[in-house]
């Protein structure tokens, strides 16, 4: 009879979804499976798991909360995988506040100063906090981590931090962040094992595009700048967020079309971005299928890839030059066109794309003769967080 194999559980949560992966805890962590719980709180509820060989489950479900999605998302695995040993279980955090530079063991110690920074993340963290309590309850003797969002980017350099406000709210934690760390992770940790440690002192920019963009320049494997601050808005515009504004803009709604917090996080959140200015679709592969029949989506396209062009020369000068540029991202790693786009007339800074290459990234794109090595590399979050459960956990011997 097979012994039961140790697995690690990764969670991500959002407001009406929950994303999952199952890792066996080899060395180089076999994804098992992985799937959704979508339309939480919704009629629209469904579960879906894959596996390396295809769909394994995708039917409809009643989802009246992150609790219910997760007994159901329970039931499903042990359907699957009835002889694995969950030892781990890993969640994505959007927010650490100024004091996370790393994943922390959860208990009622961080539970506590999670709920005090919601504040800083009230579009992200309840969800998350709601996720962390309905596993807990689910799994209560599985040690757990939170994998923070904001951690890659803790030691910005201080100039990198200010907001331009007085010190007295950087001092309540106005301060810049950066998001999308755990994707930067992983890259600055594949660059690692492809090319040694050697590659890391090379002047890299990693954009990452997707529904959510951001790009960030690192130095020695350590963000030194990036493009959102504060909060997830800022930046690149994005599938339905505004990225950065004018602050007069906000001043000018609420005073003169009498908009209030409620209004303006709506707008800036919801219906901004590739969205609001194509008024076809926040998916940028909808817009490009689109962007010959209707000028508003070839609008979109075009700012998107005009404000990436703007944020690299921005972040090549904070690093004094360009060596590598890595693509990542749904958008990053699998567009070709925007790829294209975003990269014409940047050879000022040594970059310059192979035609054929940028078709079929593996994973260089960039000209032989270029200066500057661009490549596209798809990103995976999850088994970054589930890096950092096995690393937890074997630091503290639960594995041997």
């Amino acid at each position: 009879m097979p012994s039961r194999r140790s697995a690690i559980l990764v969670v991500n949560c959002g407001s009406s979804s929950l994303k999952f992966a199952v890792f066996i805890l080899t060395e180089g962590l076999e994804r098992l499976v992985w799937g959704s719980a979508s339309g939480i709180g919704t009629s629209q509820g469904r579960l879906r798991m894959s596996s390396a060989q295809g769909t394994v489950d995708d039917h409809p479900a009643r989802l009246a909360d992150h609790a219910t999605a997760i007994e159901k998302v329970d039931t499903l695995l042990q359907q699957q995988a009835s002889r694995l040993d969950l030892v781990g279980i890993g969640h994505r955090v959007v927010h650490g506040g100024p004091d996370c530079d790393c994943p922390q063991r959860i208990d009622a110690s961080l539970l506590d100063r999670l709920h005090a920074l919601v504040p800083l993340a009230p579009l992200h963290l309840p969800h998350n906090l709601a996720g962390i309590n309905a596993i807990r309850r689910q799994f209560p003797d599985v040690p757990q981590l939170a994998c923070f969002d904001t951690a890659f980017h803790h030691g910005l350099p201080a100039v990198a931090r200010h907001t331009g406000l007085p010190r007295e709210h950087e001092a309540r934690g106005v301060r810049r962040y950066g998001f999308h760390g755990l994707s930067y992770e992983f890259i600055v940790d594949d660059l690692r094992r492809r090319h040694g440690p050697e590659a890391l002192r090379e002047r890299l920019i990693v954009a990452h595009l997707g529904n959510g963009a951001s790009l960030a320049a690192i130095r020695d494997g350590c963000s030194i700048e990036t493009t959102m601050g504060f909060s997830a808005l800022g930046g690149m515009p994005m599938g339905t967020r505004s990225g950065d504004l004018d602050p007069g803009t906000l001043l000018y709604l609420a005073s003169h079309d009498g908009l209030d917090v409620a209004a303006l996080e709506a707008l800036l959140y919801r219906r901004s971005g590739l969205l609001g200015l194509s008024g076809v679709s926040a998916d940028m592969r909808e817009l490009l299928a689109h962007r010959e029949d209707t000028p508003e989506a070839a609008q979109a396209v075009d700012f998107f890839c005009h404000r990436a062009r703007h944020f690299l020369g921005g972040l090549s000068a904070a690093l004094g030059g360009l060596d590598r540029l890595i693509f990542t991202g749904g958008i990053g790693a699998n567009s070709p066109a925007i790829r294209a786009q975003i990269c014409a007339g940047m050879g000022y800074l040594g970059i310059t794309l192979e035609e054929g290459r940028n078709r079929t990234p593996g994973p260089v794109i960039s000209a032989a003769e270029g200066p500057v090595r661009v490549e596209a590399v798809a990103t995976d979050e999850e088994r970054m967080i589930a890096r950092h459960v096995q690393r937890t956990l074997t630091n503290t011997q639960e594995v041997t």
